[in-house]
């Protein structure tokens, strides 16, 4: 039996089949996590002591997950490590596995243990987080994320308002929905912003192919009526274009849309609201593999991990799996994981049981490029922009300074443009502004924009928006002092000889 060891990061449903998937072969198991419960956001649940209703009622694979939870992180060769974020990654001198730099304990707290892992294999499953388009009065209070606004209706049953409007593009617009109106809240429209022709399109191509996701037509099928016992309008072509308000959000300015998102004139519509929650698609978590040294692939959309059909990156002894490789929702990214956690362990390349996982794991990058040909981001959308619009929300950065740093040719270069800008350098660190940032600074440029295609994997660009060193914010006392041993001695660290630095 194998006595590999391999490290996971991420617990959503990528990350917990590739650690479910790496017992199975043999292997050693540490899961980290930077929440205090598995699961990501896809599975997100309420703390114990709130729990007044059965999560199999309000989740699609409720059942399922659980059982999986309760097997991996009672396995005797599973350590789980929950509020643990990787901070850094330090690539040897040969290419190789990277070692794994670790801060142990809630993010608030003043009592976090820097570890150091040297693991076998590293299985990266970070997800990703919502993708926001900025448009004038986003960075109002009120104004939320899709997903932050999901997050507090399931995790913590929070109603952002009572006065909701949903904006955005791509299907994950429906669940949010969905947890809204189960936490309470009164949802006034649902509005995607491609037009009825887009999405038919995207969502029509090859139909005979959406016979192997017939469980996602049982969800839409729950999603629609819920909406349509709530009575929430939906509408395509549509979106927000303003957000108004004195001190938060009281208004939102909605507009019809042309295919390429600019605005038709003389749409516009006002709608009283005291909450905006928006979403523009998804952003791969890539500081890590970027980090790692793994090569990205663009797409029209974004940029995500390459890997082979094994899951393996470019990175030796480095597998992806999950959002970070492509958005295809959790039975993709399952299968993807247990794909990279079997083989990671060092399990057999030719085991019968990887055949239904390659196969399922084939369906859901089809299905990712049925998503994101259905529901693009039109290439026009910086029209809705004022020179007044923030941009950079952490620095305050206006649309009209980004423009004269992109301009001013001394400041094309990226770390110079932020200097000046100062967009990405907030708390955030450009996680929710740099590819957008990106992608204004390339137009005046005339620079090909992040998610260019491209003909095939890339190295990561060194000053790219997904480039950092220090992946989490470390205190300076954290960083000096030295990594506490591991609680697990069962996971040595003997890989790298060399010594240890701050």
């Amino acid at each position: 039996m194998s006595t590999r060891h391999v490290a996971v990061v991420g617990a959503g449903p990528a990350g917990l089949a590739a650690a479910q998937a790496a017992l199975a072969a043999g292997a050693r198991v540490t899961l980290l996590d930077s929440a205090d419960q598995p699961g990501g956001q896809y599975h997100r649940m309420l703390p114990e002591p709130y729990r007044a209703t059965r999560p199999e009622r309000l989740q699609h694979g409720w059942r399922a997950f659980d059982r999986r939870r309760r097997r991996v992180l009672g396995h005797p060769r599973c350590a789980w490590w929950p509020e643990t974020s990787v901070w850094a990654l330090e690539c040897p001198d040969e290419p190789g596995v990277p070692r794994v730099h670790l801060l142990r304990g809630p993010a608030d707290g003043g009592a976090r243990g820097r570890l150091v892992l040297d693991p076998d294999a590293l299985v990266l499953a970070a997800g990703a987080h919502d993708r926001v388009l900025p448009f004038p009065g986003w960075e109002l209070p009120g104004v939320f994320t899709a997903g932050a606004a999901q997050a507090l209706a399931k995790g913590e049953r929070v109603v952002v308002g009572d006065r909701v409007v949903i904006a955005g593009t791509g299907p994950f617009l429906l669940p949010v929905a969905a947890s809204l109106l189960e936490a309470g809240s009164r949802v006034l429209e649902l509005l995607e912003a491609n037009p009825a022709g887009t999405v038919a399109r995207g969502w029509a191509r090859r139909p005979w192919q959406l016979a192997a996701h017939g469980g996602k037509a049982g969800e839409l099928a729950g999603y629609t009526a819920l909406l349509l016992r709530h009575r929430v309008p939906c509408r395509v072509g549509r979106t927000v274009v303003a957000a108004r308000g004195d001190g938060r959000v009281e208004e939102v300015v909605t507009a019809r849309l042309r295919p390429d998102w600019s605005v038709v004139p003389g749409t516009e519509r006002t709608v009283a609201v005291d909450a905006l929650c928006v979403g523009h698609g998804f952003s791969p978590q890539l500081e890590l593999p970027v980090a790692a040294g793994c090569a990205l692939r663009g797409t029209p959309g974004a940029e995500f991990v390459a890997v082979d059909d094994d899951q393996l990156t470019s990175c030796p002894g480095v597998y992806a799996a999950g959002e970070v490789t492509g958005v295809a929702g959790a039975p993709a990214a399952r299968a993807e994981g247990a794909l990279a956690g079997w083989l990671a362990a060092g399990g057999a390349v030719d085991a019968p049981a990887l055949r239904p996982l390659r196969r399922a794991r084939d369906q859901g990058r089809a299905f990712a490029a049925r998503l994101a040909e259905a529901h693009p981001v039109g290439a026009a959308w910086p029209g809705w922009l004022r020179p007044d619009t923030v941009v950079c929300r952490c620095e305050e950065t206006d649309y009209a300074s980004l423009c004269r740093a992109a301009g001013n040719a001394v400041g094309r270069g990226s770390h110079v443009g932020k200097l000046e800008s100062r967009a990405g350098l907030g708390p955030c660190q450009g996680r929710i502004c740099g590819p957008t940032v990106a992608q204004l600074t390339a137009r005046p440029a005339g620079r090909p924009a992040e998610g260019t295609p491209a003909t095939g994997p890339r190295p990561p660009a060194s000053g790219g928006p997904h480039h950092r060193p220090i992946a989490q914010p470390i205190r300076l006392g954290e960083l000096a002092a030295a990594p506490a041993p591991v609680p697990d001695r069962s996971i040595s660290r003997t890989r790298h000889p060399k010594t240890e630095q701050s």
